[in-house]
C-alpha cells in the first residue's frame, strides 16, 4: 500500500500555503475559529474549507429489514432518494486526485425524507479521526500551520503529536489510492444514539461498505494517473449501472467511548445492516450542485440523536464555510 506523506513533508507542503494562527486562549473554539484554522492551512477560496474538490451524484436508499429494529427514523422504514457527494480530503479545490493530500476521501449523503426535510451523514475513508474534540482539532490545525521551514525544534506540530498519538496515526497511516470512489469503505467516526418504535436504544457508528469490493491503484502507477481520474471514473461507472454501498452500523459495546472519535472501536464489534445506498447518476451541473449543498451531521429526524459533542461542533462550523463560498 502507498504510505501516507511523512510528517515533516506534510509540514513543508502546508507551510507554503499557511498563515500563522494565534494560539487559542478560550476553552471552546467558535465555529468561525475552526473554519479560520482550516483556511489558514489550505488557503481561502470560494470552496469548502476542507474536502473542497468533489462530485455530486443522485440515487436512492433502501432500508434493510433490520433497520426498523434500530431506529424509527423515516428513511429506516421506507425507500428515499439521496444526494451523494464524493470528495478529496484537502481544502484545495484544484488538488490532483493522485496527490497524497487527497486522502482520505470523503462521502457525504443527504437523505430526502417524505416530509420534505433531510438527514445527512458525513464520512471519510479512514476509520478514525485525529482529535478527540473540536478544540483539539483546531489546535492540530494551528500546530501544522505554525510548523513551517525554519521553525525551531521541537515545532508546534512535534509537540502536539507527542501528546496526541491518534493524530500521529491519522497523519502517518497508509492511505492507498483507490481505483474509484466506489471501491472504498467509508466511516462515520462520530457516535449516534438510535431509538426504535418500542423505545429500544442502540449506540453506534456508520460504515459504508462497497458492494464492488475494495480496489486500489498499484503504488508504481499512482504518479501516472490523470489529475481528475476519480471524477472521470465515477461518471463512467454510474453510466454502466448503479454504484452500491451497504450502510452498516457498528454497535457500541459496554466500555466503548461514545464521545471520542479519535478512538477506533475494535473490528469485532457487532455490525447491523441498515440498508443499501444506490448511486445512480451524476447531476447535470456539478459546480452549481456543490455550491448549493450544505451537509449538517446533526440534521436528524426523530429516532436519531447525537451522542458525541463533535457532531454539533461540526454542524456549527459547516454553515460558516458555506456562507464564505457563496
Amino acid at each position: 500500500m502507498r504510505p501516507s506523506i511523512p510528517l515533516t513533508a506534510l509540514a513543508l507542503i502546508l507551510s507554503s500555503q499557511v498563515h500563522a494562527q494565534p494560539q487559542a486562549t478560550a476553552p471552546t473554539s467558535r465555529p468561525e475559529q475552526l473554519v479560520d484554522a482550516l483556511n489558514g492551512v489550505f488557503g481561502k477560496h470560494a470552496a469548502r474549507a476542507v474536502h473542497a474538490k468533489g462530485i455530486v451524484l443522485e440515487g436512492s436508499f433502501t432500508p434493510s429489514p433490520e433497520a426498523a429494529g434500530i431506529s424509527k427514523a423515516p428513511h429506516f422504514l421506507a425507500k428515499v432518494p439521496v444526494t451523494v457527494r464524493f470528495s478529496d480530503f484537502a481544502g484545495i479545490p484544484t488538488i490532483p486526485d493522485n496527490d497524497t493530500m487527497a486522502n482520505p476521501r470523503g462521502l457525504a449523503i443527504k437523505f430526502h425524507l417524505p416530509n420534505g426535510s433531510a438527514s445527512d451523514i458525513v464520512a471519510h475513508s479512514f476509520n478514525g479521526f485525529p482529535s478527540p474534540t473540536a478544540d483539539d482539532f483546531r489546535q492540530l490545525l494551528i500546530a501544522i500551520g505554525t510548523s513551517g521551514p525554519g521553525t525551531a525544534k521541537p515545532t508546534p506540530l512535534d509537540t502536539y503529536l507527542a501528546g496526541h498519538p491518534a493524530a500521529k496515526t491519522f497523519l502517518t497511516a497508509p492511505k492507498p489510492t483507490p481505483i474509484s470512489f466506489g471501491t472504498l469503505p467509508y466511516y462515520g467516526v462520530n457516535t449516534f444514539k438510535y431509538t426504535n418504535a418500542s423505545g429500544g436504544i442502540t449506540y453506534g457508528r456508520y460504515q459504508f461498505l462497497p458492494l464492488a469490493g475494495e480496489h486500489y491503484v498499484a503504488d508504481a502507477k499512482v504518479a501516472g494517473l490523470a489529475p481528475n481520474f476519480l471524477a472521470d471514473e465515477i461518471r463512467q461507472r454510474v453510466a454502466k449501472g448503479p454504484v452500491k454501498f451497504k450502510l452498516m452500523l457498528q454497535v457500541a459495546a459496554p466500555g466503548d467511548k461514545l464521545d471520542d472519535p479519535s478512538i477506533t472501536w475494535p473490528k469485532q464489534r457487532r455490525l447491523v445492516e441498515l440498508g443499501t445506498i444506490s448511486v445512480e447518476k451524476t447531476v447535470a451541473d456539478n459546480d452549481a450542485a456543490q455550491k448549493a449543498l450544505l451537509f449538517l451531521p446533526n440534521a436528524l429526524p426523530d429516532g436519531i440523536a447525537p451522542a458525541d459533542p463533535m457532531i454539533d461542533a461540526r454542524s456549527a462550523a459547516y454553515p460558516v464555510s458555506f456562507g464564505r463560498r457563496q
